[in-house]
C-alpha cells in the first residue's frame, strides 16, 4: 500500500540557482522503514521537511498518512516529562513505559522536568511518544547526534523493531 507520492517534484532553496531535487517521481510505503544516508548539505533534511509539507516545491507531495519530523521542541519543556510525551500521544502509561524500557531509559525521567534531561533522553523520550502515536509515518533526522555509542545501540536496536520510518543521517 502506497502512502506517500512524491510525482515530478522541484525543490531549490530562494536564491539559489541549482535545484535540490529535480523531477523526482517516488512511491513510499507507510510500512517501510527506511535509511537515508549522505553527507551533510545533500538534502536529507530538505527532503524530509518536504514529506512534512513544510517546504514548499514544484510538483505533488501527497500523503495518505500524517508525517511526524523528529527532532521538534515540546511546547512546554518545564513540565514534567510525562505531560510532554501525553501532549504528544494518547497512549497509557504502561505502554510509554514499554517504549522507554526498549530504549534503555530509566522510568524515573517521566517524572523529572523535561528540561532536565539530557540531550540524549529527550531523543529517547521524544522518540518513543512518536512511535506511540498512531497513523504516522515519522522522518526521523539525525536521531544518533546526542547519543554515545551505547545510545545510538539502543536505538539502532529499537528501529529494527519498528516501521512506518525514514531515517536520515550521515552514519550508517
Amino acid at each position: 500500500m502506497t502512502a506517500i507520492l512524491l510525482n515530478d517534484l522541484t525543490f531549490a532553496y530562494e536564491g539559489s540557482d541549482e535545484n535540490v531535487f529535480e523531477r523526482v517521481t517516488l512511491s513510499l510505503d507507510c510500512r517501510w522503514r527506511l535509511g537515508l544516508i549522505g553527507r551533510n548539505g545533500r538534502g536529507k533534511t530538505t527532503l524530509l521537511r518536504l514529506l512534512e509539507g513544510t517546504l514548499d516545491s514544484r510538483g505533488a507531495v501527497v500523503t495518505k498518512a500524517p508525517c511526524f519530523y523528529f527532532p521538534f521542541l515540546p511546547k512546554n519543556v518545564s513540565q514534567e516529562t510525562l505531560r510532554v510525551v501525553e501532549e504528544i500521544s494518547d497512549a497509557m502509561l504502561w505502554q510509554i513505559q514499554r517504549e522507554l524500557s526498549l530504549l534503555n531509559v530509566e522510568e524515573e525521567v517521566l517524572y523529572r522536568p523535561f528540561e532536565t534531561l539530557s540531550l540524549g533522553e529527550r531523543t529517547k523520550v521524544l522518540m518513543a511518544a512518536l512511535f506511540l502515536k498512531e497513523d504516522g509515518f515519522l522522518l526521523i533526522d539525525e536521531p544518533t547526534n546526542h547519543l554515545d555509542r551505547d545510545g545510538r545501540k539502543s536505538v539502532s536496536d529499537y528501529l529494527k523493531g519498528k516501521q512506518g520510518f525514514i531515517v536520515a543521517s550521515h552514519r550508517r
